[in-house]
């Protein structure tokens, strides 16, 4: 497996986060953080703010990097090399788009209870702990 460079964004607004549910593999069909691959030539920054818009519709500054995190799913022969940041909700109002099947703004709490996967709970919390 060929390791796949890709972003993902905390985007707040006041204490709301916002969430994706997946409509493709891999965790089809959970709650994550909006995101994706970072095209060729495209800076990591630009790629989060690009999945961002892409996938929920939503404007957003970026307040900085949360941390980079290793998404390896060898029942899809996938490994993602993740770079997290926190943003800050500037407009907008979440819809789902290109492989996002749903996107709102949850209460943090609610949002850190929909999530699944332990990395992405971790990365929720730091984004609240360093950049709330």
């Amino acid at each position: 497996m060929t390791p796949i460079p890709a972003v993902g964004v905390v985007c707040m607004r006041g204490d709301e986060v916002l969430l994706i549910r997946r409509g493709t593999p891999p965790r089809l069909g959970e709650w994550s953080l909006p995101g994706g691959r970072i095209e060729p030539g495209e800076r990591a920054i630009e790629a989060a703010l690009r999945e961002l818009r892409e996938e929920t519709g939503v404007e957003a500054e970026m307040l900085g990097l949360i941390d980079v995190v290793d998404g390896v799913f060898p029942e899809h022969g996938r490994h993602y090399v993740l770079i997290d940041y926190a943003a800050r909700w500037l407009s907008g109002e979440p819809q789902a788009g290109d492989d996002a099947t749903q996107a709102a703004f949850f209460a943090f709490e609610e949002a850190v209870r929909r999530v699944d996967w332990d990395e992405t709970r971790r990365i929720l919390l730091l984004a609240r702990e360093r950049f709330a």
